[in-house]
């Protein structure tokens, strides 16, 4: 297979399949069932008798929750042969609220399943996946989790013969960094090349990974799946009608991101004004104890600033300083566009 075989569009012209109505079409629909279904087993790891063979896509509405936008329906929702239900969440952006928002998923696809007549006995587990553009669990360095009900002390499992609950979370952010570091070999794992299919386009920063590309189209020759995923792909990213939507989708997305940023702001500045006045009204001593903390504050940019200009690797300015990676990434973006 050559090059042109796999590609024959401009590679900036192809979708973010992190944007929600993107991966809806290459993931949501019967034409591309086999694809979900081996994605599926893969980010499961299901093999043998428990293997994903057969899935039925559902519409679900979950309403009341939001107003005017898509997010009152569930991303992707399956139910497998076996009658298990999985839900599939693509969020770009984020809004802080995750991992309630994954619980009151969850529920509401558990509690859908008990109809008149039914026992309780008859639910069926419901799994939920988050695939996330950014980071949920700083203090973990895996970008896969899997979240179960145990027991506190000695870790046993609530259900262990059916596990009713099992929540997934994929940061993306983190397997990138853990590719570009030559740590994942995705000959040895099949989730990696899907999440690779998902990463190579970053509609947030107009950035392409030629290199993820590159990567894929080797990996498409030995993978048939992989390689109708890609025509797929292809397919939907230059028809004038699902490229109309998907910019305005993705335009949504990035303006709700920035009326969030802007109200977190607004709300910093409302509160410093709050404070200085409370400063004032509680006397000298707070407003010392206030103009220290915000000394010490400003020591640490200053003392990131000098680490980043020694090309210092960001995880050991982590651990030295005790900021965030988004902490030292935003000083380091500001940094640049002061320079």
């Amino acid at each position: 297979m050559n090059r042109k075989a796999i590609r024959r569009i401009p590679l900036d012209k192809f979708f973010d399949l992190k944007v929600d109505f993107a991966f809806k079409q290459l993931f949501g629909n019967d034409k591309n069932k086999k694809i979900t279904i081996v994605f599926l087993n893969a980010v499961l790891k299901l093999t043998g008798r428990d293997t994903i063979k057969e899935v039925t896509f559902i519409q679900q509405e979950l309403g009341g929750e939001y107003q005017d936008d898509k997010q009152s329906l569930l991303d992707i929702l399956v139910k497998t042969q076996n009658a298990d239900f999985i839900n599939v969440e693509i969020q770009l952006s984020n809004q802080q609220d995750m991992t309630k928002r994954t619980l009151y998923y969850w529920a509401k696809m558990y509690e859908t399943q008990l109809v008149r007549g039914m026992g309780y006995s008859e639910l069926r587990p419901t799994i939920t996946i988050n695939i996330c553009n950014f980071t949920m669990f700083k203090d973990n360095k895996d970008y896969h989790s899997t979240y179960h009900l145990y027991e506190d002390r000695i870790l046993s499992r609530l259900m262990p013969e059916e596990d009713v609950l099992e929540i997934h979370f994929i940061e993306m952010n983190k397997f990138i960094t853990l590719w570009q570091e030559e740590k994942l070999n995705a000959l040895d794992d099949i989730l990696i090349r899907w999440l690779l299919l998902l990463g190579m386009v970053d509609g947030r920063k107009k950035k392409v990974y030629a290199e993820i590309y590159r990567e894929l189209e080797e990996l498409a020759m030995k993978d048939e799946n992989l390689r109708a995923a890609f025509d797929t792909w292809e397919e939907i990213s230059q028809s004038p009608e699902t490229i109309l939507a998907y910019q305005s989708r993705l335009k949504y997305i990035l303006d709700e991101e920035a009326r969030y940023i802007d109200g977190i702001n607004k709300g910093r500045e409302q509160g410093k004004v709050e404070g200085m006045k409370e400063g004032l009204e509680q006397g000298l001593e707070q407003g010392l104890e206030q103009g220290l903390e915000q000394g010490r504050k400003q020591e640490q940019i200053e003392l990131v600033k000098k680490l980043l200009k020694r090309h210092e690797p960001i995880e050991e300015i982590m651990d030295l300083i005790g900021l965030s990676r988004e902490e030292i990434e935003r000083i380091k973006s500001l940094n640049s566009a002061q320079e």
